[in-house]
């Protein structure tokens, strides 16, 4: 089976390069076709091109806006042939717009997958991934061995925008522990206690997760080289405001949360690592 792969960022270009090590034959496309130098594989010349001689293609892209883009802009997906084909996108989009992503391949009588993704470059590069699925059960069976390839845990929500939703959810618990545990420790170093000890009592107690765990050498270093940002947080705890609005539910942590990566903006940091979140606080 071909597969193409389109957005080479940061956690794009991991899951291309898992797919490849997998033994995956791929083509891929970026808009800066730099990108793609090293990978050794083949460079569609237009997303068109990549759907019409690839039977999968997984999409990793920045926002909704980007996928808008690819799937109807000139010579974009929907320009070439896309008649049986399946779009995964491991994009975490805004929960509105992936139903018109369903509607549009189901126009062009080909299948989409929506299927973001938890979980970073460290995880993609190791298959690792935890992976969230809403779309049609047949096309989940025929791309489930691709998504297995990037994926440890798999999860089928089958309606759309379910596995949309659910991402965002998560992406609150990400976004507020990443926070805590960030002015935890500006407060413990603040108050005297010698920064590497503080995390060490926190991971021994109660900031001791997952967040801590993959971010405490980020912390100790104040390496904050990018695998998930900041300004991508920030964009998908506003896709969570929205979907608290239409759910008529007040929605308060994430509200703070948001406004805090937000001050990455102004301080040159939002492409950041989301875990620069911590410089944020300490120098505030």
């Amino acid at each position: 089976m071909k597969a193409g792969f389109i957005g080479l960022g940061h956690l794009g270009r991991a899951i291309a390069k898992r797919l490849i090590a997998e033994g995956v034959s791929l083509t891929v496309w970026n808009r800066t076709q730099e990108k793609a130098a090293d990978l050794g594989v083949p460079v569609a010349e237009t997303p068109a091109s990549l759907i019409s001689s690839t039977d999968i293609v997984f999409l990793n892209l920045f926002d909704s806006e980007a996928v808008w883009s690819v799937l109807t802009g000139g010579e974009g997906i929907t320009a070439g042939d896309c008649k049986g084909k399946i779009i995964i996108d491991t994009s975490t989009n805004h929960f509105e717009d992936v139903l018109h992503f369903h509607e549009i391949m189901r126009e062009q009588e080909a299948f989409y997958l929506e299927a973001p993704v938890l979980g970073s470059v460290g995880p993609a590069s190791a298959g690792n991934l935890t992976v969230l699925v809403s779309g049609d059960r047949t096309a989940y069976d025929r791309a489930h061995p691709l998504i297995s390839k990037i994926g440890k845990n798999i999860f089928f929500l089958e309606g759309p925008a379910l596995a949309t939703k659910m991402k965002l959810i998560n992406n609150l618990v990400l976004g507020s522990l990443m926070a805590a545990l960030a002015e935890s420790v500006a407060i413990a170093e603040s108050s005297g206690i010698e920064k590497s000890l503080a995390i060490d009592i926190l991971g021994a107690g109660a900031g001791n997760s997952a967040v801590l765990n993959a971010k405490k050498e980020n912390l100790l270093k104040e390496d904050f080289t990018t695998q998930f940002s900041s300004s991508l947080i920030y964009k998908d705890l506003h896709y969570l405001q929205d979907l608290a609005r239409t759910l008529k539910r007040p929605l308060f942590s994430a509200s703070v949360v948001k406004e805090l990566y937000g001050m990455t903006f102004s301080r040159d940091m939002a492409d950041l690592d989301f875990s620069a979140i911590y410089k944020v606080l300490k120098e505030y």
